[in-house]
């Protein structure tokens, strides 16, 4: 008979519970703070104003769950439950405006009380949680509020699964028994205690959680382990061998009522692509209100230099494979490529003006390139864009190299930090530039800006 899994200890049970009624409380307790601070007074006098609070407190429990929020976040990254965060109290706040507008009680209120309270909410909510979660790392890895793992798979996939766990302490799974499929691990499982799978047979456990490791191609086998396990009330999940895939922004996603699983998908959706914009926007245009003087500078020198345009302009591929022209101060004669376009620096062919090499050197002559960003052609951070020439070459040539287009091109990026940059090895820029994809992150791109600041501009291999 297979056993139920073991029940869930009490404080693990009721943490979704305590979550919801913390954000209950930081929506009321940031609205009554709010008022404190923009009227002088602790006590809240208005009817409305009270009115406002309880509202707002069902708003949060009516919209935070349609963000995910309370979903199980254990053993994943913060950075995207506080991206959720903010989306979410931005959607009470429309909400609320929203409320506010039709019923024609706007005048009623203070838009600066209002500002205060949902940002004030926002802030206390993942304060809440960058204060419980060291907590609640600390408790897993005490032994407590944790979770045990049956593993069912073969070797390879199970050894990956039991390595990572092991790592992840915080992360509060505990793998327990190994169930092999298939032939004998040999070296894989050295140490690890491990019982062969008896075909059709009933597995009986009483782990908290079963996870099915193997490959795609053992889908029939896959479902043979689940059907054995149709009487237990454990968590069963089935985690693929993807070795043999190059993954980008990989997860499970709904679509439509379908369940896909993504292989290949840009992370530039939903909020992430909210951020960026505002990233891009509002960073460019703080750069080129400072640059300013430089520019005006570079382009006295361009114009002194040698006869011609200021600005250099160059057909480029950026986000979804679509061209654009790239600006760039002109640091070559203009009559530089009447033979045809050649690849970087061509090995000296590209003979640039005095002043032009200069610029180059210093990546002076990118400056123009946040024209881009605002215009929205380009990111300040992402894969560096090339000609629509050499990406019909390249992309029969270096695996994935299509891929780097999942995002908007970029001034700078992982590879150019990484000096990878000019006339350097294609492939392994490419490497650099599908590692950013994966693991993109808003405090990823200001650690780029920032080292840019340091190993981006004076380059050697800048052509």
């Amino acid at each position: 008979m297979l056993r139920a899994a073991r029940p869930l200890h009490g404080f693990q049970a009721y943490t979704s519970t305590l979550t919801r009624l913390a954000d209950v409380l930081c929506m009321v307790g940031a609205g009554w703070i709010a008022y404190w601070l923009r009227f002088g007074r602790a006590e809240i006098e208005s009817p409305g104003y009270t009115s406002a609070l309880i509202v707002g407190g069902l708003l949060v429990l009516v919209i935070h769950p349609v963000f995910g929020i309370y979903k199980s976040w254990r053993g994943r990254l913060r950075l995207g439950l506080v991206a959720k965060l903010v989306a979410a109290y931005m959607m009470v706040g429309a909400a609320i405006t929203a409320l506010l507008f039709f019923t024609k009680l706007g005048a009623s209120f203070s838009r600066l009380w209002l500002m205060y309270w949902i940002g004030g909410a926002a802030v206390a909510s993942i304060t809440i949680r960058l204060l419980a979660y060291p907590l609640l790392n600390r408790i897993r890895r005490q032994g407590r509020n944790r979770r045990h793992v049956l593993l069912v798979g073969d070797a390879h996939s199970c050894a990956t699964a039991i390595s990572h766990l092991r790592k992840e302490q915080t992360a509060g799974f505990d793998p327990g028994r190994v169930i092999i499929v298939g032939d004998d691990p040999g070296q894989e499982l050295e140490g690890i205690a491990y019982e062969p799978y008896a075909h059709e047979e009933p597995i009986d456990h009483d782990e908290d959680e079963v996870w099915i490791c193997l490959p795609l191609s053992q889908g029939e086998t896959v479902k043979e382990i689940q059907a054995t396990l149709s009487l237990s009330t454990a968590n069963v999940r089935y985690m693929p061998d993807m070795r043999d895939f190059r993954l980008i922004n990989h997860a499970v996603s709904d679509v439509a009522g379908l369940y896909l699983l993504d292989l290949s998908c840009t992370p530039m959706t939903g909020i992430n692509a909210f951020i960026k914009a505002v990233e891009d926007r509002v960073i460019a245009a703080l750069i080129l209100v400072l640059i300013s003087p430089i520019m005006i500078f570079v382009a006295v020198g361009v114009r002194l230099s040698s006869p011609g345009p200021i600005f250099y302009r160059q057909e480029r591929v950026s986000w979804n494979g679509r061209p654009f022209m790239m600006l760039k101060f002109r640091s070559m004669p203009v009559d530089v490529e009447k033979n045809g376009v050649q690849w970087g620096g061509a090995g000296g062919a590209k003979k640039a003006t005095p002043f032009g090499a200069f610029i180059r050197r210093t990546s002076l002559d990118e400056l123009p390139q946040f024209i881009n960003v605002l215009k929205g052609d380009m990111s300040i951070v992402g894969p560096r864009p090339e000609r629509t020439v050499f990406v019909d070459q390249f992309k029969h040539e270096i695996p994935g190299y299509m891929q780097k287009h999942m995002v908007k091109a970029g001034i700078t990026g992982w590879a150019q930090i990484n000096g990878w940059r000019g006339d350097t090895d294609l492939q392994q820029r490419i490497e650099c530039d599908l590692w950013y994809i994966e693991n993109w992150s808003l405090w990823l791109d200001l650690k780029i800006i920032f080292l840019t600041v340091f190993k981006g501009f004076v380059n050697p291999n800048a052509y």
